[in-house]
């Protein structure tokens, strides 16, 4: 009696037809494209308006204007009580002021919050958390009384002070949840070196912490740079006005606004926003999407 054995034969993969994996695919992005055009359809339709004349603005359906008028960007940009270009070093101060303040003040409260053991963290962090369910305009009012108290009013001290006390709710319990994610052993092992809390702080933990700073800075650009209310509230001398108040003295109360100048003015407020942006896209999406893990 004889065995014979047989070498199992190799069964191919199947293949899909080129045409299946592609058609998904290409469905895919012409959804996403479509998706992408109408969310780029107000910034268009901006642009095309800021090169109309004023009084086209919304008789011209068009996005390609019938008549070009670049003049609308030399008008607006002389045609207020200061130049523009007054309003957008308002605003670049305060802006840069404040994701200074942000950074230092939430960044400090957080390690306390993620890295420290002291009594009634617990308690006071619940409490920091339960400011993010307060309404902000609950607030205006004691604010206020209290900036003219102080004789802060028509100043930029309302805008800038509060972020340098670690105000902000947000930022302090996204930097605590990235800071959580870093390894206790970090802090054990600068003790043992000779490191303080605040070395510990400044030598081995903000460094590792970038991508969560990036977040804080790009949310507080584009927070405080469109800020529209606090500005209205605290500045009544023109030269202090950022750049929304900026933007509302195009329009009055006589129905003679200046359409064209105003969106010519609104699209170059959007450039150091857009550039802020593509600069930290990288550290944005990271800081994102390690938020929160343990």
């Amino acid at each position: 009696m004889s065995l014979t054995l047989t070498r199992p034969t190799k069964t191919e993969p199947e293949t899909t037809p080129p045409k299946r994996r592609t058609r998904p695919r290409f469905l895919k992005h012409v959804l996403l494209s479509g998706v992408g055009i109408v969310m780029m359809y107000p910034l268009l339709w901006m642009i095309s308006s800021s090169l109309k004349r004023s009084d086209s603005v919304f008789t011209d359906e068009s996005l390609w204007p019938s008549v070009w008028e670049f003049g609308n960007y030399a008008r607006g940009w002389t045609s207020l009580s200061e130049p523009f270009e007054i309003y957008l070093t308002n605003s670049l101060v305060i802006v840069v002021l404040s994701i200074v303040g942000n950074l230092l003040s939430c960044s400090l409260a957080a390690y306390a919050f993620a890295r420290l053991r002291f009594t009634g963290r617990k308690l006071f962090f619940a409490m920091m958390l339960g400011t993010m369910m307060l309404p902000g305009h609950v607030l205006v009012v004691p604010q206020y009384v209290m900036f003219d108290r102080l004789e802060w009013l028509n100043t930029y001290y309302p805008l800038l002070v509060p972020h340098f006390l670690a105000t902000n709710g947000f930022y302090i319990f996204l930097m605590v949840q990235f800071m959580r994610s870093l390894p206790q052993e970090l802090d054990d092992a600068a003790r043992i070196d000779g490191c303080g809390p605040f070395r510990t702080f400044w030598k081995v933990i903000m460094p590792l912490c970038l991508p969560a700073f990036a977040t804080t800075a790009i949310f507080t650009f584009i927070s405080v740079w469109n800020e529209f209310f606090a500005p209205l509230l605290y500045l009544t001398d023109p030269e202090l006005y950022t750049v929304p108040l900026a933007l509302r003295q195009f329009m009055d109360s006589e129905g003679q606004s200046m359409w064209g100048e105003m969106f010519a003015m609104s699209f170059l407020s959007l450039a150091p926003v857009i550039g802020f942006f593509i600069a930290g896209q990288k550290y944005l999406v990271k800081g994102i999407a390690t938020t929160g893990l343990r």
